[in-house]
């Protein structure tokens, strides 16, 4: 059985954010061998790199950006399923969330969310 070799995905996420770190350890933990192959950049510390990408550093902190190998950039909903199709007890998750009539309903909840962490943190004008 051959295993599925998959390029450097460089995601951009809150740092600053206490869940956010959470979540990146259980990827990690989940992703093994797999999570060799993302490296992993906090917002705060990397807006002139995103700008230099096109990306505005808030729009970063709204919405989970990750960028392939030859760099496009993903966001939101599709961002995480990216992720997760490298994990394969995320596999089926990342096909589920990214079901067309799912995908928009959780943008939604997962934009409110954010936007009420960071208003909540005083990080959100």
């Amino acid at each position: 059985m051959s295993k599925t070799h998959y390029s450097v995905l460089r995601v951009y996420y809150d740092g600053v954010c206490p869940r956010c770190r959470r979540d990146r350890v259980r990827y990690e933990r989940w992703a093994g061998e797999a999570g060799d192959r993302v490296a992993w950049c906090d917002v705060t510390e990397h807006q002139q790199m995103l700008r230099d990408k096109g990306v505005d550093p808030q729009a970063a902190l709204l919405s989970l950006h990750v960028e392939e190998d030859g760099g496009r950039i993903v966001e939101g909903i599709d961002a995480y399923i990216l992720l997760m199709q490298r994990v394969p007890r995320l596999r089926p998750l990342a096909r589920l969330i990214g079901l067309p009539g799912l995908k928009p309903l959780l943008r939604w909840c997962y934009d409110g969310w954010v936007r009420r962490r960071l208003i909540r943190q005083g990080r959100l004008p």
